[in-house]
């Protein structure tokens, strides 16, 4: 899949305004992309929003930490209780470091969102 424009110059901008946000924003969108056969990825609300073939979640960057958003957060059953939010829909895991990534089991919640919102 090439990477559409867009995304490719958030993903710069990402890069260049802070690096170490950026690793960790980077891996997180590497292991949506492994997750699926299809994954559309789109800009939207200064994010990347991801969908295979619903959408499911996205990566925002913030000063200090990464957000994955889950769009359907409020109906995952949270296995590690990590999940942050109160909204009616969605839930969000913040990540601090690319640690984080592995520490805060973000394969099983990109898993269990994707199957939360077919």
């Amino acid at each position: 899949m090439t990477m559409n424009q867009k995304v490719k110059n958030l993903l710069d901008d990402w890069q260049i305004g802070n690096p170490s946000l950026y690793e960790i924003a980077n891996s997180v969108r590497t292991r949506i992309l492994q997750l699926a056969g299809t994954v559309d990825e789109e800009v939207k609300y200064g994010g990347i929003l991801f969908a295979a073939p619903e959408p499911f979640c996205g990566i925002f960057v913030y000063k200090q930490h990464v957000s994955v958003e889950f769009s359907h957060g409020a109906e995952i059953v949270d296995p590690h209780g990590l999940l942050e939010g109160k909204g009616k829909g969605r839930r969000h895991l913040k990540l601090h470091t690319l640690e984080d990534v592995e520490n805060k089991h973000l394969t099983d919640y990109l898993r269990l969102a994707q199957k939360a919102a077919e």
